[in-house]
């Protein structure tokens, strides 16, 4: 029988209490100057990338990964310190927007943590993140336990080129900033993909999945999914483990490729060298 999957190799451990590495790195060069009119985070001073606003004292001034991490220390607002509940983000419109719900947690278990981990009021630059309690169970079905195999055995989906008849079309970074179809299709393959790595369900904390979702989805708003640079990778590999990273970025830029909508369309045609993935 096959064993699970292991976060990392090499020296890349698991710890009692993860943090998700590093920040989202600033917007390309190219578009700095666009940021430059854009209010500042409170929290760390830099340039919003992702606004979001406290609920409910509705204070704005906060990039979403830095309000979302601040929370995972303590549930005030860092400007006025009254409780936040949710935070919303990703606004499209007035009435379009998506909410993170605030977990509540013992208020001993709150006191203890604060009292190990201070900081200050100002972070530069952005900060450590941190996921909160899990919210999703890995499922056991077959489709997961077929993902699972290829995982453990380290096989990569064969390339397909993209063409008019394959309909298969690559992507850069811009263009998923600006498409809503890109980024919903990446939560879409990530609640299911990410399942497999049963490790995350070893720290309560360290298993959000729904957390990790939207860390991923804000990472590639602003670097490239496989870019020269290696910094998706580099962000991610602490959370992960390096193989892992570099496996689950490629599947996944192997499924926003492809004209797919559904998961099982793109299970069914999808190729690997190894054939005998497809009988697990």
């Amino acid at each position: 029988m096959d064993g699970d999957i292991t976060q990392a190799s090499g020296n890349i451990n698991t710890q009692d209490d993860f943090q998700i590495r590093g920040a989202v790195t600033r917007a390309p060069p190219q578009t700095a100057a666009k940021t430059r009119s854009q209010d500042a985070c409170a929290i760390c001073l830099e340039a919003i990338t992702e606004r979001a606003v406290a609920v409910p004292c509705n204070h704005l001034t906060f990039d979403f990964l830095c309000l979302v991490t601040w929370l995972q220390e303590q549930s005030t607002c860092p400007l006025c310190k009254s409780r936040i509940t949710k935070v919303e983000y990703d606004f499209r419109s007035p009435e379009d927007y998506k909410t993170y719900h605030v977990p509540v947690e013992d208020t001993r278990s709150r006191n203890a943590r604060t009292s190990q981990h201070s900081r200050p009021a100002h972070l530069n630059p952005r900060p450590r993140r941190r996921p909160v309690a899990q919210q999703t169970q890995p499922s056991t079905d077959q489709s997961l336990d077929r993902r699972r195999h290829i995982y453990r055995n380290r096989l990569y989906s064969l390339r397909v080129g993209a063409n008019r008849i394959s309909q298969y079309r690559d992507f850069t970074q811009q263009s998923f900033t600006t498409s809503p179809e890109l980024q919903s299709r990446t939560r879409t393959f990530l609640r299911r993909e990410l399942q497999i790595f049963s490790f995350l369900d070893a720290n309560p904390r360290g298993g959000n999945r729904d957390f990790l979702v939207e860390y991923i989805v804000a990472i590639l708003k602003t670097n490239e999914l496989r870019g020269a640079d290696g910094k998706t990778e580099e962000l991610l590999k602490d959370v992960l483990g390096l193989e892992n990273t570099r496996q689950l970025l490629h599947e996944l830029e192997a499924w926003l490729r492809s004209p797919y909508v559904h998961l099982r369309d793109w299970d069914g045609h999808v190729q690997y060298a190894d054939r005998r993935d497809t009988s697990k």
